[in-house]
């Protein structure tokens, strides 16, 4: 069974961090695009960052570029998004997605594979 699961979510206060962690399992993930989305009440879903399984080159939102990092472990089959100097703005659902895709792409229609979401809330 092909899964994504995400974990690390929790309640942080402004300017704190958080380490959100993505497993993947149930196939070769070597040839995906690794997205994370975000979504807040609300809005809709919004592009936060990619990162290619095979090569590791990276793709940020304007909104988060210098503040989040994304990486992955291949021997862990894990994709992580480490979140520092977090805002109240980056409140939301946070979504692991892959796509079979040899191209960029920040459309969340162009990813197949969803996690159930993590949640992150930032207090002001």
């Amino acid at each position: 069974q092909v899964q994504l699961v995400e974990s690390g979510g929790g309640l942080v206060q402004t300017g704190g961090s958080l380490r959100l962690s993505c497993a993947a399992s149930g196939r070769t993930f070597s040839s995906y695009l690794m997205g994370w989305f975000r979504q807040a009440p609300g809005k809709e879903r919004e592009f936060v960052a990619a990162i290619r399984w095979s090569g590791g080159n990276t793709d940020y939102a304007d909104s988060v570029k210098g503040r989040f990092t994304i990486s992955r472990d291949n021997a862990k089959n894990t994709v992580y998004l480490q979140l520092e100097s977090l805002k109240f703005e980056d409140t939301g659902v946070y979504y692991c997605a892959a796509a079979r895709t040899l191209i960029w792409t920040r459309i969340h229609s162009a990813y197949a594979l969803w996690g159930q979401g993590t949640q992150v809330t930032v207090s002001s």
